[in-house]
């Protein structure tokens, strides 16, 4: 009988090992980064969107109260009407976003608000309908997006923010970009320090381009109107307005 060759399987030397190991490290890696990016461009938008439904559905149920919005009272003189960081107290609508667009405005700038809440109130500046600035911030992707489309605001755009008081009507004016440390796009004359205002100003403030904090897009619009509490809201946005009410009155709020 002749001798058979038996055939050993040849083990992998150490750099074969390595490259193997560090193949599968990239591999997980470039998992987590994939899990990482569907978080962020697409579950943080889902939860943004679901905690900004239960803010708007709480306003609505204020506004038919007489109690969203109004500010918190210690008791002390020195404290009275002073908003309150993450209260909500309006609600806002850009047409020129879509349809049914309608997202809650929150007092404060932090994450726990932009993040979660939508459209954020910089402190110190003005509230709706008032002399001055009232100036806010939103993301313009992820958390909900609300700003995405702030560049294709044009002439003619109306934005409406309702409160406890009624509907204010701003017109849109202009957009501009500014390096990030322009703070005085916050002043009661926008860009103007000094200035004493003689209109109401909203600044709608976002980041650009899309993607990135390198700049800041920046959108300036001046009150046209108010309708008072009790009438009937601006025609652009009756349909929407009725239909957040009545989706509260179906929830059983």
């Amino acid at each position: 009988m002749r001798g058979s060759k038996v055939h050993t399987r040849s083990r992998p030397r150490a750099g074969q090992r390595i490259l193997g190991g560090a193949g599968e490290i990239l591999i997980t890696l470039g998992l987590i980064l994939l899990l990482f990016v569907a978080w962020e461009l697409w579950w943080t938008n889902i939860d943004a969107d679901k905690s900004q439904a239960d803010v708007t559905r709480d306003l609505v149920q204020g506004f038919k109260s007489g109690t969203s919005g109004k500010p918190s009272t210690s008791g002390k003189p020195s404290d009275a009407g002073i908003m309150i960081e993450g209260q909500a107290f309006g609600i806002m609508y850009i047409p020129r976003f879509g349809k049914d667009n309608a997202h809650p405005v929150t007092h404060g700038v932090g994450p726990e608000v932009l993040d979660k809440v939508g459209i954020g109130h910089y402190p110190g500046t003005q509230m709706p309908g008032e002399i001055g600035n009232f100036a806010v911030a939103a993301h313009r992707q992820t958390h909900g997006q609300v700003f995405w489309d702030i560049d294709k605001l044009v002439d003619g755009d109306k934005v409406y923010v309702q409160t406890l008081d009624g509907f204010f009507t701003y017109g849109y004016k202009r957009t501009t970009i500014v390096d990030p440390s322009r703070n005085d796009v916050l002043y009661p004359v926008p860009m103007e320090p000094g200035v004493e205002p003689a209109v109401a100003t909203l600044t709608l403030t976002s980041c650009h381009p899309p993607f990135t904090t390198r700049e800041r897009i920046i959108a300036f619009a001046e009150l046209e109107s108010k309708t008072p509490a009790g009438s009937e809201p601006p025609a652009e946005i009756a349909d929407t307005v009725a239909k957040l009410f009545k989706d509260t009155k179906e929830g059983g709020k």
